[in-house]
């Protein structure tokens, strides 16, 4: 076990783990730290306490002094001088012409560095700017890149919530969000309504995943066919997630009728939703998503090539297990012969001719499992060939495109 105090340096940001020594600190007290970027100003949040070993990332470093009135002042100083660094940087980037948009300025608690946080779409040559920066200031300067989330989390603001937003509020790091998680809560995909304030989607999508995942598991789909306690099959027509009711229609002396039961009452193979999504808009949710969430949107159009190329892919499995097969068979034979060469001139001639048929009838199941192995390839083409003109025209009838009622037929039938 080892002592630790758990200091912040600025709203909803990382705690950092430092030795408190043999200072009192309490929650909400100051403290001077020295960290990677120098001499800081720092919140305590957590109290000094013993945590396992494993929990504390070595050298664990020091707490210089416990912060006072002069040292909160000497943090207003800076907040101040920031706000003058801010407008310089400013008009230095739009004198050397740089495409960048300047975020914010910050000190260094003795004054040892100044950084400046910017966005910008591609990769900027600032050399020239802080050569300038530096000659103004007389100090450290380091010029930081950051993406439009942090921006946002530095600046702050108000969601369509009407509350705080959640990066610069509590969450302390950046949760991966996707639009699949849109999808299983049943929101609307227009961008506008689960888009934040920084242009990508709500993190608040994080928050309710795990249960919808977890409700809409136990859901059958819009259109499934499941049957009642009383033994009647209906179609389901919409499903309610969060009551866990089902509407469905069940046909009752050559009428249709639509019944509410719960999900528990149903019997149904589960199935999770696929819900597809148009060309215009994967065109509009393009760029609101990070480019490494958008592996599921991917896969979903690649599907039937997927199941073509795992076919291919199981089909020369099986050639390559037979052929292995077959050679281990034939090293077995002719090791069993050797040994029967060695037991006497008798006995060879009768091993020789009991191996001749053992090849023989060794070179018959290969020919036959050859064949077989064939006949399944040609299945494995035809039935991809059969799935890709059936998405081909399921595609065309989402879009109302006239469909081809040929190419849903097998080869042996379009022949004849």
């Amino acid at each position: 076990m080892i002592k630790v105090v758990g200091i912040r340096f600025r709203n909803a940001g990382k705690i950092y783990y430092f030795d408190p020594k043999d200072f009192e600190m309490e929650v909400g007290s100051h403290a001077i730290v020295e960290t990677a970027r120098g001499i800081e100003y720092g919140t305590v949040l957590i109290a000094p306490r013993e945590v396992a070993d494993d929990q504390v990332i070595q050298p664990l470093k020091p707490v210089i002094r416990v912060a006072t009135e002069e040292d909160t002042k000497t943090v207003e100083r800076n907040r101040e001088r920031e706000k003058s660094a801010y407008k310089t940087c400013q008009e230095k980037i739009a004198k050397h012409g740089l495409e960048m948009k300047l975020v914010q300025a910050e000190y260094t608690f003795d004054n040892n560095k100044l950084l400046f946080y910017f966005t910008a779409d591609g990769r900027i040559d600032f050399r020239e700017l802080v050569k300038d920066l530096a000659s103004v200031f007389r100090t450290r300067i380091e010029l930081r890149q950051i993406g439009v989330r942090d921006e946002t989390k530095l600046l702050g603001g108000i969601g369509i919530c009407g509350r705080e937003l959640c990066c610069c509020s509590y969450l302390s790091d950046f949760v991966p969000v996707s639009i699949k998680m849109a999808k299983e809560q049943n929101l609307s995909l227009n961008p506008t309504k689960i888009s934040g304030v920084c242009g990508r989607l709500m993190c608040c999508l994080k928050n309710e995943e795990e249960t919808y995942e977890y409700l809409n598991s136990r859901l059958p789909g819009v259109g499934d066919s499941v049957t009642t306690a009383t033994g009647q099959v209906g179609e389901v027509q919409s499903v309610n997630v969060l009551r866990q009711k089902v509407k469905v229609l069940i046909e009752v002396d050559d009428e249709k009728e639509l019944h509410e039961y719960d999900v528990d009452e149903l019997r149904f193979r589960p199935r999770r939703k696929n819900v597809k999504l148009s060309a215009k808009e994967l065109e509009e949710l393009e760029g609101l998503a990070d480019e490494e969430l958008a592996g599921p949107e991917k896969q979903a159009s690649e599907k039937p090539e997927q199941e073509k190329r795992e076919g291919r892919r199981e089909n020369r499995d099986q050639n390559r297990e037979g052929k292995d097969h077959g050679q281990q068979r034939e090293r077995r034979d002719r090791g069993k012969n050797r040994d029967r060469k060695d037991g006497g001139k008798d006995r060879e001639k009768t091993a020789e001719a009991r191996s001749e048929k053992d090849n023989r009838d060794q070179n018959r199941e290969s020919r036959d499992q050859n064949r077989d192995n064939r006949d399944q390839n040609r299945e494995n083409r035809e039935q991809g060939s059969r799935k890709n003109h059936h998405y081909r025209n399921r595609n065309k009838k989402d879009r109302g495109e006239k469909t081809n009622a040929g190419e849903d037929r097998q080869p042996s039938e379009s022949k004849s």
